[in-house]
C-alpha cells in the first residue's frame, strides 16, 4: 500500500556515512452523522362549516434506517498489539537493501522476521522510473504480508550525499550551498525533492542533518564539514534551514529524520570508520541544539541518535545506548514522541559490542527503530531482540511501544489504515 499523495517507487540506497542520515499530522477521522429524515410540517384541512373542529394530520413516523455508521480504524496501538511477538519485533527493524538493484536473499529475509522498515543504500544514477519498478518490486513481495506495509528511507541529504540521481530526480546542492538560500526557497524546493521521492515510492528521507559545526572546529569535522553537509556554523540559522527543509519535506508527503542527535558537530572522527568518537564539550542543554530543538516543534517525524560519545553528558555509553541521551533530553527535555531511530549499528564506533546485543542495547535505552546495514546483520539484531523479548516482560513492552510509534509513522505515510489516537 502507498502513501496516497504519491506513487510508488524506489529510492536507492547509499552508503551510510558517518552519522547517517530519517508528516503531517493524521487527519483525524470524520464522525459518522446519521441522516435524520426531515418531516414537512402538516397542513390542517380548511372547516367545511364554522362549526367544524380542525383536524391535523397525523405526521407519519419515520422508518427505522437500515444504514450502519462505517466503522472507525483501529489504533495503531491495537494494530500492534494485534501482532505476534515476532512481528513486533519486525517493526523495529530497518534493513539495508541495495537501491539498484532487487536481492532474493534480502527479500526472503524481510518476509521470514517480519522486517518492517528498509532503507537504499549506494549511490543510483538511474532515475525515478527505475527506482519506482524496484520499490514497486519489493513491495510486491512484501508490502501486505503482514497487514501493515513497508517503509522505503533513503538519504536525500544533497551533495555527496545524495542517494538517488537520474531523470525525474533534481541534483541536489550541499547543505552548505542551500545554508545561502532564503528560507522560502530552500522550503519549496525542499517541496518538489519530496514530491520526487514520493513519485518514486520513498517514505522517509533521513534528512536534514541539524549538526551544528563551530568555526573553531572547522575542516577537522570529518562527519559534517569534510562533506558539507551542515548548514554552518550558526545554530540559529541551521535551526531556520532545517526547519525548512522539513517543512518542505512534508507538504511534498515525505517524511523526514533529523540527525544526528545530540550532534557530531565538535567530534573529529567519522563514527561510520573510528572505533571510539568522542565529543568532549557538548552538554545537556547545549545552545548547538538549536536545530534539533526546533524540528522537533515542526513535527519532525524521526531522530536519529548519534554513536557517539558525550563526556559531559554521559561518558560511560555512546549516545545509541544512552537513556540520558535519548529519555532524558530527546523525550524528556525536547518533548520528542516520535521514533527514534538508530545510526547504522554495524559503524565502527559500536563494534566493542556484540552484533546480537546491539538492538537490544538501543531498545533499552529507549531507541525504537534501529537501523542495520546488511541484511545478515539485521538476522542477528532481530534474533537478539526477540530471544531478549520472551524472556523479559518489561523488554516485551518495549518493543510493543517501539512498535507502535512506527507504525503510527506508517499511518500517516498511508501505509496502514489505523488512527494515531483513540
Amino acid at each position: 500500500m502507498l502513501r496516497p499523495a504519491v506513487a510508488a517507487g524506489l529510492l536507492p540506497l547509499a552508503v551510510l556515512l558517518a552519522a547517517c542520515g530519517t508528516g503531517p499530522a493524521l487527519a483525524p477521522v470524520p464522525a459518522t452523522t446519521p441522516t435524520t429524515p426531515t418531516t414537512t410540517a402538516s397542513t390542517s384541512a380548511p372547516s367545511p362549516t364554522p362549526s367544524a373542529t380542525p383536524t391535523s394530520k397525523p405526521t407519519p413516523t419515520p422508518a427505522p434506517s437500515t444504514s450502519k455508521p462505517a466503522p472507525r480504524e483501529p489504533t495503531c496501538a491495537a494494530v500492534v498489539h494485534g501482532m505476534s511477538l515476532a512481528e513486533q519485533v519486525g517493526q523495529t527493524v530497518m534493513v539495508a537493501q541495495s537501491s539498484t538493484r532487487a536481492s532474493r536473499e534480502g527479500a526472503e529475509t524481510i518476509r521470514r522476521l517480519h522486517l518492517g522498515s528498509v532503507v537504499l543504500l549506494g549511490n543510483s544514477t538511474a532515475g525515478r522510473a527505475a527506482t519506482r519498478d524496484l520499490v514497486d518490486d519489493l513491495r510486491d513481495d512484501l508490502d501486505e504480508v503482514d497487514g501493515v506495509g513497508l517503509l522505503v528511507a533513503v538519504d536525500q541529504e544533497g551533495g555527496l550525499v545524495q542517494r538517488l540521481k537520474g531523470p525525474g530526480f533534481d541534483t541536489i546542492p550541499s547543505a552548505r550551498t542551500q545554508a545561502g538560500w532564503s528560507d522560502q526557497t530552500l522550503r519549496r524546493r525542499a517541496e518538489t525533492w519530496s514530491e520526487q521521492l514520493g513519485r518514486a515510492g520513498i517514505d522517509l528521507d533521513l534528512a536534514p542533518v541539524a549538526d551544528v559545526v563551530p568555526s573553531s572546529v572547522g575542516a577537522a569535522n570529518q562527519p559534517v564539514y569534510a562533506l558539507r553537509r551542515g548548514f554552518g556554523p550558526e545554530p540559529s540559522v541551521v535551526a531556520r534551514k532545517t526547519v525548512a527543509v522539513v517543512e518542505g519535506m512534508h507538504a511534498g508527503g515525505t517524511a523526514t529524520a533529523v540527525k544526528h542527535f545530540p550532534g557530531l558537530g565538535r567530534v573529529r572522527g567519522n563514527t561510520d570508520f573510528t572505533a571510539r568518537v568522542v565529543d568532549t564539550r557538548t552538554t545537556r542543554h547545549d545552545a548547538l541544539l538549536a536545530g534539533f530543538r526546533a524540528d522537533v516543534e515542526h513535527r519532525t517525524d524521526a531522530v536519529m541518535v548519534s554513536s557517539a560519545v558525550y563526556s559531559r553528558i554521559d561518558a560511560d555509553h555512546p549516545a545509541t545506548y544512552s537513556r540520558t541521551v535519548v529519555e532524558g533530553m530527546l523525550r524528556h527535555d525536547l518533548g520528542f514522541d516520535g521514533v527514534v531511530v538508530s545510526d547504522d549499528l554495524l559503524g565502527k564506533a559500536l563494534a566493542s559490542t556484540s552484533v546480537r546485543t546491539r538492538g537490544v542495547r538501543f531498545l533499552e535505552a529507549g531507541g525504537d527503530l534501529a537501523l542495520v546495514g546488511s541484511t545478515s546483520a539485521a538476522v542477528q539484531v532481530h534474533d537478539g531482540l526477540l530471544d531478549r523479548a520472551r524472556t523479559d516482560r518489561a523488554f516485551r513492552k518495549r518493543v510493543e511501544q517501539s512498535a507502535t510509534r512506527v507504525v503510527a509513522l506508517k499511518s500517516r505515510q498511508g501505509l496502514v489504515p489505523c488512527r494515531v489516537t483513540g
